[in-house]
């Protein structure tokens, strides 16, 4: 078996092979810029790690520390999770008993993908893989908490029905616990802090590629698609304080972008920034690509902080990666979601994607909120509902969303008018400032009957708005049921019941009212892409909205009629009621209607 790794600064690197806690040295030889060495009789089962040897001069990208055991940039499954511990980072420390161990596993035969799962216009569902079942009681204990619950026929049930056409799952590659975390007795619940690419998360995903082959086929048998969340802007090894784990301690010069003076760009809010202008980081990111379609069979994938994937380091529409990609048979057809800002200069780029890609679109949010909130025009509300024809053109490419994991929940969007996150251990001050929320009068839990069905009528009211908007639609799970995070808006590290589901409290009633919109939804077909050339805006008595209508701060709503043939709707808000409707009036209209509501 041939092992290799990049290195080129190194002056000596040694492959490191493990049984039990017995480490054996076994120096590689170079080979331009890589180490390789040849094992003989080494067999699937073998865990592994490498130690490099050279200068430690970090503020020139030089970590070199033989104490320090590394992991194989190019892993696909760990022996463990990573725990942080201080000697991560501390120069001539031992880390072999810290450091998880790669494990050597032969490849799965690869898969000939499908066409992907998720139809342009569809509802993709985005899910926190280990707080979405951890207290759902129908899924047997041992199974809470990783992806193979995902394929438990209670889930897929749910998912069915409330028409989802595709799961994003958030981050389950491993990651590591920002630093600050242990001292306050907190973990990372979102796993937005990866080590390396492909590396599923021995917790979330304990039987590692095959069981999240297996779980992407279920779903895929239920007609379902699988989105992963991926994160190529930064790495868990954070800033010049950070613990060296892989890339730091191989080749940190080549990974990491830096500034004229040397120090570490930190595009990423999180330390430093993977470097895109060099071809070695985009290698990696195409060939994790390929390790999840070719090995697991996902349908496409959303990428945190998109546009430090476009950096050399500002920004580039036209930047290599999208052409590889866009070039890969294997990737061509994929979907590709782009969180598209980043907090570096001009990280906001909401719109400049390729026009294969859909983008994250907080627009939309902001504008739908602010007009239920009682302040935003209708103009505003009518484009964002439209497919944001301002900035994505005729064809929208708008991913629409009230909420999603950063930020308030849909119910805690009506019921706080301020963040509450004293849990997290930051004096209430990490998270969204303004969030374009109300209370209806009181903040937080409410035992007045008037204020509880206030909440749930403007829940629906946006609900409804979302499903009848233009686009790609995306639901935060546990929002169809009125999950509360209890006013935390950015409950990253409460592994707990802050951000658990609570399936035993779960609104029926409005699961019911998601699945009534979701069908809806779907009777519309091609109709609800072909905002405004097939319909017509009316004021709510009847007439064309005009310029003055749209613009006039006080509207008190409109309604949308699509004439297609076939797909017919009406859509209607009203603000002065706080309600809204949706219904499919052609011929294939559905029979369902809504269920009881006030």
């Amino acid at each position: 078996m041939r092992f290799s790794v990049r290195s080129p600064l190194a002056t000596a690197l040694w492959l490191c092979l493990f049984e039990g806690e017995e480490e054996t040295r076994l120096p590689m030889t170079r080979v331009g810029s890589d180490w390789v060495i040849g094992v003989a009789g080494a067999k699937p089962g073998l865990r592994y790690g490498y130690r490099a040897e050279g200068e430690w001069a970090p503020e020139q990208g030089l970590w070199f520390d033989p104490a320090k055991l590394l992991v194989d940039p190019l892993a696909t499954e760990l022996d463990r999770r990573f725990v942080h511990n201080p000697k991560l980072g501390q120069y001539g420390e031992d880390t072999a008993a810290l450091i998880p161990k790669a494990v050597v596993r032969e490849p799965l035969p690869d898969l000939v993908p499908a066409a992907p799962i998720c139809p342009h216009g569809g509802l993709i569902y985005e899910v926190n893989v280990r707080g979405f079942s951890m207290l759902h009681p129908e899924i047997p204990p041992a199974m809470r908490g990783t992806v193979s619950a995902l394929a438990h026929p209670a889930i897929i049930a749910h998912l069915q029905r409330i028409g989802v056409n595709a799961v994003e799952l958030m981050p389950i590659t491993a990651w590591i616990d920002e630093r600050h975390l242990p001292p306050l007795g907190l973990s990372n619940a979102w796993g937005y802090n990866p080590v390396v690419p492909m590396a599923l998360d021995p917790g979330l995903v304990p039987g590692g590629v095959k069981e999240l082959r297996a779980v992407v086929a279920a779903l895929h048998g239920a007609g379902i698609g699988v989105i992963l969340d991926l994160v190529f802007n930064h790495s868990g090894e954070s800033d010049m304080a950070g613990p060296v784990l892989s890339l730091r301690g191989l080749d940190d010069a080549t990974w990491y972008a830096r500034a004229p003076d040397g120090s570490l760009i930190n595009d990423s809010g999180c330390g430093n920034t993977l470097n895109f202008g060099q071809p070695v980081v985009r290698e990696m990111c195409l060939a994790t690509l390929h390790h999840f379609v070719a090995q697991c069979g996902v349908d496409g994938f959303r990428f945190d902080l998109a546009p430090i994937m476009a950096r050399s380091p500002g920004f580039d529409a036209h930047a290599p990666i999208f052409a590889e990609i866009a070039a890969d048979p294997l990737l061509a057809d994929r979907i590709m979601i782009a969180e598209p800002w980043d907090i570096g200069p001009g990280g906001y780029q909401l719109g400049q994607f390729p026009d294969h890609w859909l983008e994250w679109n907080d627009r939309y949010r902001d504008d739908v909120r602010r007009f239920w909130r009682g302040e935003g025009s209708a103009g505003d509300c009518a484009t964002r509902i439209a497919g944001s024809a301002d900035i994505f053109g005729a064809e929208s490419r708008s991913v629409n969303f009230l909420a999603a994991h950063d930020g308030f929940t849909l119910a805690d969007m009506v019921a706080y008018a301020e963040r509450h996150n004293e849990a997290n251990g930051e004096q209430n001050r990490d998270g969204h400032g303004e969030n374009f929320s109300w209370n209806h009068g009181a903040e937080g839990p409410s035992n007045d009957p008037v204020i509880q069905a206030a909440r749930k009528g403007d829940m629906k009211a946006m609900l409804t708005t979302l499903f009848a908007s233009s686009g790609t639609i995306l639901l935060t799970a546990g929002d169809e049921m009125g999950r509360t995070q209890h006013g935390n808006n950015n409950a990253y590290a409460q592994d707990n019941a802050i951000s658990w589901i609570d399936w035993a409290d779960a609104d029926e009633e409005l699961i019911e009212y998601v699945a009534y919109l979701s069908c809806q939804r779907s009777a519309m077909g091609r109709a609800i892409m072909q905002f405004p050339e097939q319909g017509e805006w009316l004021t709510l008595d009847g007439r064309a909205m005009t310029p003055a209508d749209w613009e006039e701060p006080d509207c008190p709503g409109f309604e949308y009629r699509s004439t297609d043939p076939d797909s017919a709707y009406a859509f209607r808000i009203d603000r002065r009621s706080r309600t809204a409707s949706l219904r499919s009036t052609g011929a294939l209209a559905p029979r369902r209607g809504p269920p009881a509501s006030r």
